[in-house]
């Protein structure tokens, strides 16, 4: 009997040698290579994202991180790759909004559940949105009093039906109480290209979309739907100040694991982006293209997806817009 236990106490010797002490960091990523996939174009904000991160992870956690661009069905395509891809940490995802509160009430089968199919990690920051309208409007109490007096024939661009533009005006027509005409764009740059010849009236655009043009004096800036306005540009009101109580609007990017990734794993993903994003020059550069901090953690993405789920459904239904 003694041989016998002195026999298995060998064999289980190098297990125990090689088992990491209780409480120990686990060596991640190692020596497999991490993708983040971002369902974009690699242009402008997209690009500069893709290498803060794969550079911000490198720098803190070592390994090789690539950033793959995936663009294609309003972001579903690389979110489904994401969703489908083994839970090990060797695949990720930049998403948005849209990816996660509006492509589920647009598309019939994006082939993913926002909140059951990934581990979402932390929100990267919010994309600030102008509305903006020829200088022909003096502000926007005229523009809304124009409406009201012709409703409907007032026009405001967007980038597509069911985009984030789409979605933030039809808060504001719903609080303002008043019609206008929607024109669907492929992009930011014809639909501003149209407001600058003064063939459509109005829209939402990104802040560093409208911000030339504004401080140009080509368009005029009518508001934010901000909690308190941009410091870049402090003479811009926000919407609620102008009697929108409580009209913000919600236009963040994020990172995603995979569902099932190992507590782990996410544990080090999650503060490793949070420090990367945190770091001064970074902010800096986010700022400087109007993408300013949002809560980090992933308790804060989760709480929004389910917030914006509700929202954006209900808002697409004003706006008869279903899945396909």
């Amino acid at each position: 009997m003694t041989e016998l236990l002195r026999r298995r106490a060998l064999l289980a010797a190098p297990a125990v040698l090689l088992a990491p002490p209780a409480g120990a960091r686990p060596r991640y990523p190692g020596q497999q290579a991490v993708t983040i996939v971002l369902p974009y174009t690699p242009s402008g904000l997209p690009t500069l994202l893709g290498n803060m991160m794969t550079q911000g992870l490198a720098q803190r956690l070592g390994g090789s991180f690539v950033a793959d661009y995936r663009p294609g069905a309003s972001t579903s395509i690389g979110a489904r790759q994401v969703a489908r891809a083994r839970p090990d940490g060797t695949t990720l995802l930049m998403g948005s909004v849209t990816t996660f509160t509006v492509v589920p009430h647009v598309i019939r089968n994006p082939g993913y559940d926002p909140l059951a199919d990934f581990d979402h990690l932390t929100m990267i920051g919010n994309t600030l949105s102008m509305l903006i309208g020829h200088p022909r409007w003096t502000d926007l109490a005229a523009v809304v009093a124009e409406a009201r007096r012709r409703p409907g024939e007032l026009s405001y661009a967007t980038f597509g039906n069911g985009s984030s533009a789409h979605l933030v005006m039809l808060d504001f027509l719903r609080r303002a109480g008043i019609e206008m005409l929607h024109v669907p764009f492929g992009g930011s740059g014809p639909a501003i290209t149209e407001i600058l010849a003064g063939r459509v009236d109005v829209m939402f655009s990104t802040f560093a979309s409208a911000r030339p043009h504004v401080e140009a004096g080509r368009l005029r800036g009518f508001g934010v739907p901000s909690a308190a306005r941009v410091r870049s540009m402090p003479e811009i009101p926000t919407m609620i100040e102008q009697g929108y109580e409580g009209f913000t609007f919600d236009a963040w990017l994020s990172v995603a694991a995979p569902a099932g990734t190992p507590e782990p794993i996410r544990t080090v993903l999650e503060a490793a982006f949070i420090e990367t994003f945190a770091d001064t020059d970074n902010r800096a550069r986010l700022a400087g293209l109007g993408l300013e901090p949002s809560p980090p953690g992933a308790a804060a993405v989760r709480e929004s997806i389910r917030r914006n789920l509700a929202l954006n459904r209900e808002l697409l239904a004003q706006a008869g817009v279903t899945p396909e």
